[in-house]
């Protein structure tokens, strides 16, 4: 059974990691979304909120690929998760080179951990490459519209955090 791991903080969900879990999702068995707790960040959404969105949001996806895609919180190093959920394989998007130039360290010292797992890179949809959890709050708290970057559902939880 191929595993794979695509892991981030995911606050909130956009349309750039759904596309990113779809085109994962025909690659493997199973893709389990780490879900980073990530306190440092101070996310907009709490752990169980964020979980929540990207159970909602891959419900479908799972359906359609027949891939079974779960949401799993850590807090751990991210070969540890891979290691807790039985990954081979784990998912990185790519927006531009300077998300390649961070990625590309990450693996080094992911494969100086453990070298039996593999991380792919998937680059983003051109239609995506944009989109950033950050800046998609930033524009919400600022009253703009959301739509081209989030699903109607996290469209509606933003609004709600935010007012």
């Amino acid at each position: 059974m191929r595993i794979a791991l695509y892991p981030g903080t995911f606050d909130p969900i956009t349309l750039g990691h759904i596309d990113i879990i779809r085109r994962a999702a025909m690659l493997v068995d199973r893709l389990v979304i780490g879900v980073a707790i990530n306190r440092d960040k101070g996310p907009l959404f709490s752990l169980e909120e964020r979980v929540a969105m990207i159970e909602a949001e891959c419900v479908a996806l799972s359906r359609k690929t027949g891939t079974e895609i779960v949401a799993h919180p850590f807090e751990n190093l991210l070969i540890d998760c891979a290691h807790d959920v039985g990954a081979q394989i784990i998912v990185r998007g790519l927006r531009a080179v300077a998300d390649f130039e961070y990625e590309f360290q990450m693996v080094g010292m992911n494969r100086a951990l453990d070298n039996t797992v593999e991380t792919v890179f998937l680059m983003a949809d051109a239609g995506h490459q944009a989109i950033a959890s950050k800046l998609v709050k930033e524009i919400a708290r600022l009253g703009g519209d959301v739509t081209k970057f989030v699903t109607p559902p996290v469209k509606a939880a933003l609004t709600a955090k935010l007012g």
